[in-house]
């Protein structure tokens, strides 16, 4: 009875752990994003993180006849892409990221964290526009 008992233990803490890992670890998806970077902050209060908000072109709105702005939240693990995304703000960024199905304290809030900034170009002043 004992040795059944320790068996199922040890099962359950693997099963657990195995979950663990699927909502926190696991790679769900990867893509990129584009848009004009609204901000970068670091924030938290025991672990901090670099979150920012990316304000794609267009709109898109789960309601019928309503507008809302696009908007794609982000994390970042990586201090030297904040620095270089501290300087892009307003200007027109292009980011890889992959997304988790759950954050994690010590990665950021959001479940995007983005791992590579594939180009940042500046707003034609005349049109608003990331191109000439």
């Amino acid at each position: 009875m004992k040795k059944y008992f320790k068996i199922t233990i040890l099962v359950l803490l693997v099963v657990a752990a195995g979950l663990f890992w699927w909502r926190h670890y696991f790679v769900f998806g990867e893509g990129v994003k584009a848009g004009d970077l609204n901000y970068l902050v670091r924030k938290g209060y025991i672990f901090k993180t670099w979150e920012g908000k990316l304000i794609q072109t267009g709109f898109k709105t789960t309601t019928p006849g309503a507008m809302q702005s696009n908007e794609f939240e982000f994390s970042l693990t990586n201090d030297s892409l904040a620095t270089v995304l501290e300087r892009a703000s307003g200007k027109f960024v292009e980011l890889r990221y992959k997304e988790y199905i759950r954050p994690l304290p010590w990665r950021g809030m959001s479940k995007f964290v983005v791992n590579e900034i594939l180009e940042i170009k500046e707003l034609n002043p005349a049109t608003g526009l990331p191109y000439y």
